[in-house]
């Protein structure tokens, strides 16, 4: 699950969907956690609805939960952003790939297919075998076996 952050800055390599997918597994808990923390603090769904009836005296497990959210989220930007290019390399893709979804996803209704789009992607089993950024993650010894 923290293998991401092992490899903060790598962007070279493959990464196996098991990588990626237990990286997004412990996001989701950690952001739940936290989320959890701010709506324990005071924050909840009918003041977000009705933002004249926001309470601004938020107590003080909402300010710790809101600034451990920011700083789990600037922290895991990075590894995030790189897990979803190896895993791309995998797949034999550049990680350019990644940017060309981001942008689609800010068109309206092209969003809706880049974004399934990229889950599809991020389902697909990797290349058999080494591609051009690397020996398989499942089977790094089947290079060797053939040279």
């Amino acid at each position: 699950m923290i293998l991401p952050y092992k490899r903060y800055f790598d962007f070279s390599g493959r990464s196996r969907r098991l990588e990626y997918w237990m990286f997004v597994l412990f996001s989701l808990i950690v952001a739940s956690v936290l989320f959890a923390l701010i709506m324990a603090g005071g924050l909840n769904f009918a003041a977000l609805s009705n933002p004249e009836a926001l309470d601004m005296s938020f107590g003080p497990l909402f300010w710790l939960g809101g600034l451990l959210l920011s700083l789990f989220w600037l922290g895991s930007l990075i590894p995030g952003i790189a897990v979803v290019v190896r895993r791309l390399h995998d797949r034999d893709m550049s990680g350019w790939w990644y940017l060309g979804i981001i942008v689609a996803s800010m068109i309206p209704i092209i969003n809706f297919i880049a974004g399934i789009a990229f889950l599809v992607l991020m389902l697909l089993p990797g290349t058999p075998g080494p591609n051009r950024f690397g020996p398989d993650p499942k089977d790094p010894a089947s290079a060797e076996v053939f040279a």
